[in-house]
């Protein structure tokens, strides 16, 4: 591989994200020609005592629990931000203002107005990139049916199902960032619904015109503080969260999020309904996907499975990888996305399109249309959430 400079990575957030982003970093040049030698620059977390021992743990080459001399680092080309979503906003526009390229976890903003300050911002400096950790668009699987749904394969697009189901947050688990509206923004809706909203968009082209309905639900609005034994806080955002939304083309797409059903550990399903035909995916089947040809002949019709892993047919992503049935993971999916923002830093087409904050901001406005809705008891149409 020629490595014609190095793209040198200072990143927000040691946690969960934390590792899956440091992952993505290391690996992505070891599979994909990048032409950009990767270095891990710095790492920031507020933690100082763990902080340490995760650099060195993932080869980051400095660490500091100060986010703005990071994101200022001379050294450092793209600012990953991986932190709770209330300090987004802050970090993301310090290093758009200081000549930084840009990456963010999902949703871009804790609100609308932080979301819409940040595409400004990003607008402002157009040479630079500014992306958002939509990765789920790189799962094989969704790659190829978004290939397949724009090559016209199940026709126009009538309906959507989107449902997005964990069951981690029971009543024992602790009051953290995530049950806080002020750390947060909402719960499930934008944990997980997010993340539907944005497949709903990649995958159509198509994007909400109203929600028509919307119910969100705090099932346990108590929950312990942390390394408490008696003392209780306040959950002031959702568990559960269902919406009705009607298209701009005039299809309708329904959603559901929520981390209480037991038994689901990833359930991000999302099914697409044409007049030709139908996809459906699931996450934790996440190399199939369900594909129905209403074209095909009437007597061996039905749905079939596509084992997306299959380089030599032409599956997104499976020649970079391993032979075909050695399927992909969750983390491939960053590593993924990584490589397909270099290959867009370096002028060169990216294998899917990328999410950017622009993306990132449509997605937050239905997020606030949704809350709207459950609010007023009403339809809200997203030309009065701007």
């Amino acid at each position: 591989m020629v490595i014609s400079q190095s793209m040198r990575i200072g990143m927000l957030g040691s946690k969960f994200m934390g590792r899956a982003h440091s992952n993505a970093y290391i690996n992505a040049p070891k599979f994909f020609d990048l032409k950009r030698k990767i270095v891990l620059q710095n790492v920031c977390a507020r933690n100082e005592a763990s902080l340490k021992a995760f650099a060195q743990n993932w080869g980051w080459l400095n660490w500091t629990s100060d986010w703005r001399k990071l994101v200022t680092d001379a050294e450092v080309d793209l600012v990953d931000i991986g932190s709770p979503n209330h300090l987004h906003f802050e970090p993301a526009v310090a290093a758009l203002e200081a000549g930084k390229h840009v990456v963010c976890e999902k949703p871009l903003a804790n609100d609308l107005s932080e979301a819409r300050e940040m595409v400004k911002i990003a607008k402002k400096h157009r040479k630079l990139k500014s992306y958002v950790w939509f990765n789920y668009r790189r799962c094989p699987a969704i790659s190829l049916a978004h290939e397949l749904i724009q090559a016209g394969r199940i026709g126009r697009v009538l309906q959507v199902r989107c449902v997005y189901l964990q069951d981690w947050g029971g009543p024992d688990v602790p009051l953290f960032w995530r049950y806080q509206k002020k750390y947060a923004g909402s719960g499930a809706l934008g944990d997980l619904a997010a993340h539907s909203i944005d497949l709903m968009r990649y995958l159509t082209g198509d994007e909400v015109k109203s929600v028509n309905g919307a119910v969100l639900s705090t099932v346990y609005k108590k929950r312990l503080l942390p390394e408490q034994t008696k003392k209780w806080g306040r959950v002031d955002v959702d568990d559960i969260s269902l919406f009705l939304t009607t298209l701009k083309s005039g299809a309708v797409a329904s959603f559901e999020a929520t981390r209480l059903p037991q038994g689901y550990k990833n359930h991000n399903k999302i099914e697409i309904h044409g007049d030709k035909g139908s996809i459906r995916f699931d996450l934790e089947r996440m190399t199939e996907l369900d594909y129905f040809d209403s074209d095909s002949s009437t007597n061996t019709q039905g749905w079939s499975t596509i084992n997306v892993s299959e380089g030599g047919a032409g599956h997104p992503y499976a020649s970079d990888w391993w032979p075909a049935g050695h399927n992909l993971g969750y983390e491939h999916t960053f590593v993924n996305q990584f490589a397909d923002m270099v290959r867009d830093m370096n002028g060169l087409p990216p294998r899917t399109p990328l999410p950017t904050f622009h993306d990132a901001y449509e997605v937050q406005r239905v997020l606030e249309a949704v809350m709207l809705a459950n609010r007023e008891g009403c339809t809200i149409p997203l030309s009065q959430v701007k």
